[in-house]
């Protein structure tokens, strides 16, 4: 069987479920049966749950992107560049690749596992002065920020340009928003000690949220225990708050206090990426609407899972629950997916996605921890094991268990290192640097594009 008859399987994401389709496919698929081809920006997988230990330091940021070309007996063809666009009816796919050239891909099967970007809001200021932490790029450019405040303090005369450097605001209380604090409250309260000039005291952390919880999602009494966590550590937790603009120098709480500060990171949840809205297909919540087995109804060879999906939570047994966009989920639902492209290449049926929730866990960095494997309330060192060692287990590769293990441990025994990359030697960055959600295209541009340039001809 040749390359122009082999059926074409494009897979869009190197998230959680899209390596995980793709490595499936690999094992499951010989060689002759279809060609296999993913499209990402960036040739790694980034472990996720893992960022705000990159932004603190404890992690190594290539500690977590697990290189796709490391195996040299993978035979997936990657393209580097973003899909900005599919035509469903032409089975097209629009790439805008890293040298900004727009080019067509035709597939015979397309598994959309985009995942999602920062969820924002039309708040005055916050894409020119927010900071978001969805990308390894993000955690890494945090990190340096978070010094260079100190560092700037540190040489400032002026008490109150001083104090505002010392403040820092993160929004979302869900676990990123919850661990970034936690995380980087410890980096700052270790650093301040090198600094004889600062007064620790001015060290101000702010974690907020509009929601009326701490993460809902662990139970009241798990709940309540990060926030005591986190009080203790001096964080100030305000809930049923938000905030109402966004300057260089101040951020403006919905409830009206002012507060100076140089640092706003915004967590407050994701959407699925804006390649969903090209498709024109149903959607709930901005995510793609799937049968329990992955596929879109009515459109043969489409498949979507991960953040972009909206999964049917069969294991719920309720009448419209969907699956969580969380990383246990959609690893699962990679695998599911690979075996359901490959059942209806070869003419056979396709199996549900059913999993039950494993749990939560939350590391706020040091010996402190809240979590809850198989419904078991845990606290403190015993919390901070399940947390560790569910993260190291889930990590696909060798090499990279052993750099998170190795990093973990320096950490442990010699204590944070202060050192800035210089990351912001030239300019500052903020969320609209970071999302480039103006590359996307429009179904009317899709399908403009499609028909310009007529049928494939190879």
């Amino acid at each position: 069987m040749d390359n122009v008859t082999r059926p074409r399987i494009l897979v869009v994401g190197a998230g959680f479920a899209g390596v995980g389709c793709v490595r499936r496919l690999e094992r499951r698929l010989a060689a002759a049966e279809a060609d296999v081809t993913l499209v990402t920006p960036y040739s790694y997988q980034l472990y996720l749950p893992l960022l705000p230990q990159v932004a603190s330091g404890v992690l190594t940021p290539q500690s977590i992107a697990l290189s796709l070309r490391r195996s040299r007996r993978y035979r997936t063809r990657i393209i580097p560049g973003d899909a900005v666009g599919v035509d469903l009816k032409s089975k097209v796919c629009v790439i805008r690749t890293i040298t900004d050239e727009i080019v067509d891909e035709r597939y015979d099967y397309i598994v959309l596992a985009p995942g999602s970007v920062t969820r924002t809001f039309d708040i005055p200021g916050l894409t020119d002065n927010a900071f978001g932490m969805k990308t390894l790029a993000e955690a890494a450019y945090i990190r340096d920020h978070v010094i260079s405040q100190l560092d700037l303090a540190d040489a400032s005369h002026d008490p109150a340009e001083r104090a505002s450097r010392l403040q820092f605001v993160v929004v979302g209380g869900g676990y990123a928003g919850t661990e970034t604090a936690a995380c980087l409250q410890l980096l700052t309260h270790n650093a301040v000690k090198r600094y004889p000039r600062l007064d620790q005291n001015l060290i101000k952390w702010h974690l907020i949220d509009i929601a009326p919880k701490l993460m809902p999602e662990l139970g009241d009494k798990l709940g309540l225990s990060a926030q005591e966590v986190l009080r203790k550590r001096g964080i100030e937790i305000s809930l049923g708050v938000s905030v109402a603009k966004a300057g260089p120098e101040e951020v403006t709480f919905t409830d009206g206090r002012v507060v100076p500060t140089r640092t706003l990171i915004w967590t407050a949840g994701v959407v699925a990426s804006p390649l969903i809205a090209t498709l024109g297909a149903e959607t709930v919540r901005g995510r793609l609407a799937v049968e329990a087995e992955l596929n879109l109804p009515g459109d043969d060879g489409v498949f979507a899972l991960g953040d972009a999906a909206a999964v049917p939570d069969v294991a719920k047994g309720e009448d419209g629950a969907v699956c969580p966009p969380t990383a246990q989920h959609a690893m699962r639902q990679g695998k599911v997916v690979a075996d359901n492209v490959i059942a209806t290449l070869r003419g056979q049926s396709m199996r549900p996605y059913v999993h039950k929730d494993l749990g939560l866990v939350v590391d706020l960095g040091g010996t402190d921890a809240v979590s809850k494997p198989l419904g078991i309330p845990l606290r403190g060192l015993p919390a901070q094991a399940v947390a560790r060692g569910y993260h190291w287990g889930a990590l696909r590769t060798g090499v990279a268990k052993a750099r998170v293990l190795t990093n973990w441990t320096l950490n442990a025994v010699a204590g944070d290192d202060f050192v800035r990359t210089g990351l912001q030697a030239r300019r500052a960055a903020n969320l609209k640097d970071f999302d480039h959600t103006d590359r996307y295209l429009t179904p009317e541009q899709v399908r403009a594009r499609v028909e310009e340039n007529g049928p494939e001809t190879a």
